[in-house]
């Protein structure tokens, strides 16, 4: 019997090799090359992490353009991420919180803005990309916040790759 560990993730194939072998391969996800392709194109640090942003917003139930919309708006892509705390291109805590890399970042904003940590849920679950903007960041504190994020990730979506 063959089974399919990848079956189900987006960017995998599997391909027949005989009557009863099959290879997985992991491919690159168009959306995370959308992403990449913004971010390089742009000379922002967080070229290379679109995948990662990929697969966390997929496993908390995110728009996947959220998380690099967010940095883009914060910190230009992590070119002037917070600079009193480390691996923090989001703004998430005010610049108060730093982080061990990138990639727990991107974990740790995921988990919150997707509602899976009890301490934040109560902002983020069962929020629109417009809700969770407007917890993310008010409209008291700035005013036009959550339409200049998505504007950013309808760019990142209409990113033409080649």
């Amino acid at each position: 019997m063959v089974t399919n560990i990848l079956a189900g993730v987006p960017g995998s194939a599997t391909i027949m090799t005989g009557e009863m072998n099959s290879i997985n391969l992991a491919v690159t996800d168009v959306r995370a090359e959308k992403i990449d392709k913004y971010f390089k194109d742009r000379n922002m640090p967080l070229a290379g992490y679109g995948q990662k942003m990929v697969d966390v917003a997929d496993k908390n139930d995110i728009d996947w353009r959220l998380i690099p919309a967010i940095a883009v708006r914060e910190s230009t892509g992590g070119k002037f991420a917070c600079k009193s705390k480390t691996f923090n291109p989001f703004g998430w805590g005010s610049c108060k919180i730093g982080f061990k890399s990138y990639d727990h970042a991107i974990e740790v904003l995921g988990q919150n803005l997707g509602g899976n940590n009890p301490n934040t849920k109560r902002h983020y679950d069962e929020k629109t990309v417009d809700g969770i903007l407007k917890a993310y960041n008010p409209p008291s504190v700035v005013p036009q916040y959550a339409s200049q994020v998505i504007k950013i990730m309808d760019a990142i979506e209409n990113i033409e790759l080649k």
